[in-house]
């Protein structure tokens, strides 16, 4: 069965200037996103689908988008503002920012015709989680949605806190997504920052670093549901509200419209939360370049 892997890259802006999406961190100044395109493909992943602002697809393509496209079979999705809007929303005043991961997943829609998986541009996931995930969506006989869950002490930094979502479930179907903020490594454990007081919090337990796999009907639910978030969150919050996979999808959850299969996976998570984060990712990504995991030039 095809599957198709959707990044969620329209953060980035053009000649990203200071983007951590773009840092080069391989040894051949290899962007983090260009490693889960190859993961994706070893992993068996037909497609990869591009998120990205019209504004960027020509520095986008020469950078990295042409290099990937000699390899597998890339599509590119535009999200702006006034993307797939339904008929008659009007823009609140000063509005420039777009709606979210989930309205950026709306506008895949007329693209998304298989399984597919959704991921973080900036983040360095492991081939082990790609696998996981194609193998699940590539079998037929799978029809509960899945997310897969890292090990929080595989995710964290020793640069500073993190907000991470960590995973409840029952019979190995995730029931909620709790939000965690300031999460950090403590000489007694693991704690997070919650009511002006630090809590324990299991190393070991799994959480959500937004690698998700859906099947095309999740398009559909989350389109009505996408109405109503602007005629009701909007308003409340003009300049900031959000439609975020991870809300939308818990509320699919509650209301038993939707089922998640939790996978877990070993790897180790890499990503850029600070600046001091860099050497140590740089060292990591090397360290598996060196171990022959990638070769010295992804592309060639």
């Amino acid at each position: 069965m095809k599957t198709t892997l959707v990044v969620l890259a329209a953060g980035m802006g053009s000649r990203y200037g200071g983007l951590k999406q773009m840092d080069p961190l391989g040894p051949n100044g290899e962007a983090i996103l260009e490693f889960s395109a190859y993961d994706a493909i070893k992993a068996g992943f037909d497609k990869i689908v591009f998120i990205i602002k019209k504004e960027m697809e020509k520095d986008f393509k020469e950078l990295i988008g042409d290099k990937i496209a000699r390899k597998v079979e890339v599509e590119y999705v535009f999200q702006d503002i006034d993307s797939v809007l339904p008929s008659g929303f009007h823009i609140p005043e000063g509005r420039s920012k777009p709606w979210g991961t989930g309205h950026a997943l709306l506008c895949c829609k007329d693209v998304l015709h298989e399984p597919f998986a959704i991921i973080n541009a900036d983040d360095f996931y492991g081939r082990e989680s790609y696998k996981i995930l194609h193998d699940y969506l590539a079998d037929p006989n799978h029809t509960d949605y899945c997310l897969i869950g890292y090990i929080l002490e595989n995710t964290l930094t020793d640069n500073g806190s993190v907000t991470r979502g960590i995973c409840q479930s029952e019979n190995g179907l995730l029931t909620e997504v709790k939000e965690c903020a300031k999460i950090e490594k403590h000489e007694n454990g693991v704690q997070y920052f919650e009511n002006d007081e630090w809590i324990d919090v299991d190393a070991t337990s799994l959480v959500s670093m937004n690698m998700w796999g859906f099947f095309p009907d999740y398009v559909e639910k989350i389109e009505t549901k996408f109405h109503a978030f602007l005629n009701e969150k909007v308003p409340e919050n003009t300049m900031k509200s959000e439609f975020l996979i991870p809300v939308v999808t818990d509320e699919l959850i509650k209301e038993g419209k939707a089922t998640v299969k939790l996978l877990s996976s070993n790897e180790k998570w890499f990503g850029v939360t600070y600046q001091e984060d860099k050497p140590g990712v740089k060292a990591g990504i090397k360290a598996l370049v060196d171990k022959g995991l990638y070769p010295s030039d992804l592309w060639k």
